[in-house]
């Protein structure tokens, strides 16, 4: 039968027209997405990337960026704080114990200049006067190493340099006036605590210059020494932070953009994962959650080290530079009368700044610390004696700490009431009062001091041994994490999210 013609159409091919395009709309053919086609060269760059393959290689471009942002960021951050333990455990840490031990060292030169003087020339006298001059010049000799290596250290310092040229010219004069008036006194016909106008003329013009001016320059450096290690501390505290925050940030981009390429993958090709995808997105996570911890561990290996250990420390070795200067202004205030009150009244001042007990004079210090003593031992949360040794019991950390520093405290305590009975004597026999003084046997004045230091030695030792494991650990905590590790893990991401997508890219070629 003939076709019925519509506006010069027959109907069946009418008919037959739309069947055809019917069947083009829904034939496999027509879905382009499913067949892979090569985009003609004559397509611009931005429709290149709104095909399959040009949105495959932005998931991959984003991958490798964003990989090696995060490898880079790691392996910045880990070189940084590497630095930062070497600058605190090699330099800075150092530097401020050096500058204590220099106190330590000029403040028993005097008290050795002292003790010399108080044997004047009696021939009974003559060992613990040759004792006392080879502890003077054991005493200089190490003030003038730590000056030198604190010279050394100070130099890209403009605070620091300025104390150290104090000290240096304070402690060239004071050795010129100690040695004047150890020569007058063993030359002239000095006695025993008896030393001639000469003698104390250039005694006082020594002591009153290591006083007023060698001291203050040395405690002044080690404030600047002290703020130095401070500020190390807090810029590598923060980096440990800021890299925790900047790996986890990245980290996360990271695995969001393997998921957003799995999840494009899996719609376009109907399979449920992409394994090497998967294996990239374990590994990126990996990382991230490494480094990290490994920042984290960093973080904790600072604190341990300057405010577990060496605030301790701190504190510690100015306890023992104090009572050195403190045992000297016993001697002095033998060997000086005219100037005794006031070297007494020294004494009490630096016994506060080691073990402060509140307001009371020096007869009454005894019964004050025993007080706070008892209350410690009975609970040994309350701590309320102040000073550096209070410092450091509200610090106690490490295994074996408590037990050595109570022991200290003891000892400091037999120190303290020995010396009012040192003073008690020199009322009434001065000559047994100076052999008490520079007494070194365990019932004596010098033996209690020594016992003392001994027992505040030990806890300097506990916080030193904690402080360079916690520097040792830093190091082996980042090891490797400042190029090798990020590096490796990068180019594993990269070419496992390469090689995971080079099939479905070559499907287009």
């Amino acid at each position: 039968m003939a076709g019925v013609r519509t506006g010069g159409v027959s109907t069946v091919t009418a008919v037959t027209g739309h069947a055809e395009a019917a069947h083009a709309r829904h034939s496999p053919a027509a879905r382009v997405e499913d067949h892979p086609r090569k985009p003609s060269r004559w397509a611009g760059p931005l429709d290149r990337l709104r095909t399959t393959p040009g949105r495959i290689r932005v998931g991959v471009a984003l991958v490798v960026l964003v990989a090696v942002g995060l490898g880079i960021a790691i392996a910045a951050v880990s070189g940084g704080l590497s630095s930062g333990f070497t600058a605190i455990g090699n330099h800075d840490a150092p530097l401020v114990e050096q500058s204590n031990a220099l106190y330590q060292s000029a403040n028993d030169m005097d008290a050795q200049v002292a003790n010399v003087l108080l044997t004047g020339n009696d021939p009974s006298l003559a060992s613990d006067r040759s004792q006392d001059l080879s502890i003077y010049a054991s005493d200089r000799a190490n003030a003038e190493v730590d000056l030198q290596q604190v010279t050394v250290a100070a130099a890209a310092d403009p605070a620091a340099q300025q104390a150290v040229k104090q000290v240096m010219n304070a402690l060239g004069q004071y050795e010129a006036f100690a040695a004047d008036a150890i020569l007058v006194n063993q030359t002239g016909a000095d006695q025993p605590g008896r030393p001639s106008a000469a003698t104390l003329g250039y005694f006082q013009q020594a002591t009153n210059l290591m006083a007023d001016t060698l001291l203050p320059a040395v405690q002044n450096l080690t404030t600047a020494n002290n703020t130095s290690l401070t500020a190390s501390y807090n810029q590598n505290r923060s980096s440990a932070t800021t890299g925790q925050v900047l790996a986890l940030a990245l980290g996360i981009i990271l695995i969001g953009v393997l998921a957003g390429l799995q999840l494009f993958l899996t719609r376009r090709y109907h399979r449920l994962v992409n394994p090497l995808l998967a294996v990239a997105t374990v590994v990126a996570l990996g990382l991230t959650a490494a480094a990290a911890i490994q920042f984290s561990a960093q973080s904790n290996h600072l604190y341990v080290a300057k405010v577990e250990a060496f605030n301790s420390i701190q504190a510690l070795t100015q306890a023992e530079a104090t009572s050195y200067d403190a045992n000297a202004d016993e001697s002095r205030y033998l060997v000086d009368p005219p100037y005794a009150p006031q070297y007494q009244d020294d004494f009490l001042t630096l016994s506060q700044d080691i073990a402060g007990v509140g307001n009371v004079t020096i007869f009454q210090y005894d019964a004050a610390l025993a007080k706070e003593i008892g209350a410690y031992q009975a609970n040994n949360a309350h701590v309320e004696f102040t000073g550096y040794l209070g410092t450091e019991f509200g610090n106690i950390t490490f295994t074996g700490e408590r037990a050595a520093a109570q022991k200290t405290l003891l000892a400091y305590q037999v120190y303290e009431r020995d010396d009012r009975v040192l003073r008690a004597m020199a009322k009434t026999n001065l000559d047994g009062a100076i052999a008490y003084d520079i007494g070194t046997s365990p019932d004596q004045s010098d033996g209690a001091f020594n016992a003392y230091t001994a027992a505040l030695g030990s806890v300097i030792q506990i916080n030193e041994d904690a402080f360079t494991q916690a520097i040792a650990g830093g190091h082996s905590t980042g090891s490797g994490w400042n190029g090798v590790i990020p590096a490796i893990a990068v180019i594993v991401i990269a070419g496992l999210a390469v090689a995971g997508t080079r099939r479905r890219i070559a499907e287009y070629r």
